[in-house]
């Protein structure tokens, strides 16, 4: 097979596109930071930030993670703690252990039992827009029929 000089270019962007996308940002545990990060790749906090985060990829926040502040992003795992506003443009996950505070954004939710969320949701997607809000101290699967009657 034959390369010419705009196939190995073409070949070389998509090598680069691919890493850039396939990256992984890791924020350790003990670890602080005060400041907006802003990524092409994947990116896991397990330590703080207070601050803006903002990425093409995916955002998740292990059990010691703590983000005070906005996030923006692909997809989204939470496990630990967040109080801000969240955007996410497909799937946003709310582990077990996940403690929100804030407003959400997203096109799909999952939230498993025992996670915390406190403040308002709207969902857009599947043809549908509407708005939810649930406050609860307890896990939010006692929530869910309060939420399906608040929906729009």
């Amino acid at each position: 097979m034959l390369f010419n000089n705009k196939n190995v270019s073409t070949m070389a962007k998509n090598v680069e596109n691919e890493f850039v996308t396939s990256s992984i940002n890791i924020i350790s545990a003990g670890t602080t930071i005060t400041g907006d990060i802003i990524s092409d790749g994947d990116i896991r906090i397990d330590g703080t930030l207070k601050g803006t985060l903002v990425t093409k990829g995916k955002i998740v926040v292990g059990t010691t993670g703590v983000i005070s502040g906005k996030i923006n992003c692909k997809n989204s795992e939470i496990s630990g703690n967040v109080e801000g506003k969240i955007n996410v443009n497909e799937l946003l996950s709310l582990k077990s252990s996940a403690k929100v505070v804030g407003d959400i954004i997203t096109n799909k939710l999952a939230i498993e039992p025992n996670a915390v969320f406190s403040g308002t949701c709207n969902m857009k997607g599947m043809g549908f827009t509407g708005t939810g809000s649930v406050v609860s101290e307890k896990p939010v699967e006692h929530k869910h029929h309060e939420l399906e009657k608040t929906v729009k």
